[in-house]
């Protein structure tokens, strides 16, 4: 290799990351913000109810509907991923989560229109899902597709940190807006501007994501065979186990975040009645710790193999859930900023690895499909029901009890992680 084409090679791929990278966060912010949006401002301005805790479980509703929309996005993303390429469908998904975010920005309240804003909301919140479910298995190809020999994990690591730069903007905003504006403005029109502000972040994401070209392995595969007619049936018929226990195996890091994230900030700020802006602050600091875990678990991935760190990230999580509860129980600043921020530390380690772990699962037709199909359909499992279970626990129960979803989660990745090992 010349001089010249090695640094070519260098420049394309810092371009692949970078679009795998800004592409991610972009998805991941517009995704994040509704749920802050879900846990702050939603449930008094779109759905009115008899008590606070019927709204909040109201509006975790709505949240979780993308969740539902995910799996039917990576179906319809993936059939286009695996028969067309990579590079189109991640641009199409990115300008369908920016639309629906953009959209929400303008929406009406409850107050306003009636019932009508609840209903559009929910749509749009679908619509966001539909984008979300096509993005990250495409980002996660586009990284390791074009990684060298022995770099798969950390390249796969980058689609993954989208998921703390994502959240660190979307809470940042709503934090600078919640300390420099008004309760009245703030709830007015303030809570407005993250999701408008989302056309900007979209446009630099296309700009960099138009740039690309088709990843190699894809394009080889392409010119050995043609593609399956209908990737979904392929993978159901000849692939099921597989994605099975890929689906397993990623229940626990929509657990542990969710909870940590949306769960927990509406749960500090309206039964702790901790201050808005200083819990926003508590996670925005905690967060920081997942983005260390990721690229440390990218780093012994490569050194070792994702399935095992996986499997240790979630053996540490089954013992952390047991803790989360009584610490967030509290009320006191320091133990729950300490649980926060191990429990997105050891999200790192759940999480981090998946851009490697997925795709190897498949072959590379099918990828698109299979990696996004098993991560989608986990987030059902692991994230989609873990606001609503942990707010009925706490009725129930008390918030003793909350992290035993997250433990439980864990269980069920360890049991996915085996099967995958044991196919091996």
């Amino acid at each position: 290799m010349t001089q010249t084409s090695g640094i070519g090679e260098m420049w394309r791929h810092k371009r692949v990351l970078a679009a795998s990278l800004i592409g991610t966060a972009v998805e991941f912010y517009d995704f994040y913000i509704y749920a802050t949006a879900a846990s702050l401002i939603f449930p008094a301005l779109f759905f009115p109810a008899s008590s606070p805790t019927a709204q909040l479980m109201a509006s975790y509703g709505s949240l979780a509907l993308a969740f539902f929309a995910r799996p039917l996005g990576a179906a319809v993303f993936g059939h286009y991923g695996d028969r067309v390429g990579r590079k189109a469908t991640l641009v199409t998904s990115l300008m369908l989560m920016g639309g629906c975010t953009l959209a929400i920005g303008f929406l009406p309240t409850h107050a306003q229109i009636g019932w009508w804003a609840p209903l559009i909301l929910c749509l749009l919140r679908f619509g966001q899902g539909l984008g979300l479910g096509g993005e990250w298995g495409g980002a996660a190809l586009l990284a390791v597709e074009n990684a060298p020999p022995g770099w798969r994990a950390r390249f796969g690591m980058f689609p993954q940190l989208g998921a703390p730069v994502g959240f660190i903007a979307a809470n940042g905003l709503f934090l600078i807006l919640d300390t420099t504006l008004s309760e009245a403005d703030f709830l007015a029109w303030g809570w407005r501007l993250p999701f408008l502000g989302s056309a900007v972040l979209v446009f630099l994401g296309l700009w960099v994501r138009l740039k690309l070209t088709e990843t190699p392995e894809f394009a080889a595969a392409q010119a050995q065979a043609p593609p399956p007619a209908v990737p979904l049936a392929t993978l159901l018929r000849d692939h099921l186990g597989a994605a099975i226990a890929g689906t397993f195996a990623v229940v626990a890091c929509f657990a542990v975040y969710y909870i940590a994230t949306a769960f927990a900030l509406g749960y500090g700020t309206t039964t702790l009645g901790i201050d808005r802006s200083t819990f926003l602050s508590l996670q925005l600091g905690a967060i920081l710790f997942m983005a260390v875990g990721i690229v440390l678990a990218g780093w012994w991935s490569d050194r070792r193999t994702p399935t095992r760190v996986l499997a240790w990230g979630c053996a540490g999580t089954t013992l952390m859930g047991l803790a989360f509860g009584p610490m967030i129980g509290t009320g006191a600043l320091l133990p729950i900023f300490a649980i926060l921020a191990i429990a997105l530390f050891l999200m790192g380690f759940v999480y981090g690895p998946l851009g490697a772990y997925l795709p190897a699962l498949f072959p590379i037709q099918l990828r698109y499909t299979g990696a996004s199909f098993a991560f989608n359909l986990g987030g059902i499992i692991g994230g989609a029901l873990a606001p609503i279970v942990a707010t009925w626990l706490i009725a129930a129960q008390g918030v003793a009890l909350v992290g035993l979803y997250m433990t439980a989660a864990a269980a069920i990745s360890l049991m996915g992680l085996w099967w995958t090992s044991r196919a091996a």
